[in-house]
């Protein structure tokens, strides 16, 4: 369900707005009393908790630096070659 506000209420009550955004509220803007637009939370996936994803990696070996910098040079060349 939106809620309706006014154009004036968008610019002077942006903060409470965003903060209803932020909680899954949905907004019909008016001007004149004419619907112009709607505002809608942007649709995020799910966010995952520090454990979690601690948790997932747990268990996997650990490269060290060296190994990851060799591996790296054999694929990965650093030379610069200019644009002709």
């Amino acid at each position: 369900m939106s809620t309706e506000i006014t154009q004036r209420q968008l610019s002077n009550n942006s903060d409470d707005i965003m903060r209803g955004l932020d909680q899954g509220q949905t907004f019909v803007v008016t001007r004149n009393g004419v619907p112009v637009a709607e505002l809608k939370p942007l649709h995020r996936p799910p966010s995952m908790s520090a454990e979690a994803a601690t948790t997932g990696v747990s268990g996997t070996p650990s490269v060290g630096l060296g190994s990851l910098r060799n591996d790296l040079d054999q694929v990965a060349s650093q030379e610069f070659e200019p644009r002709a």
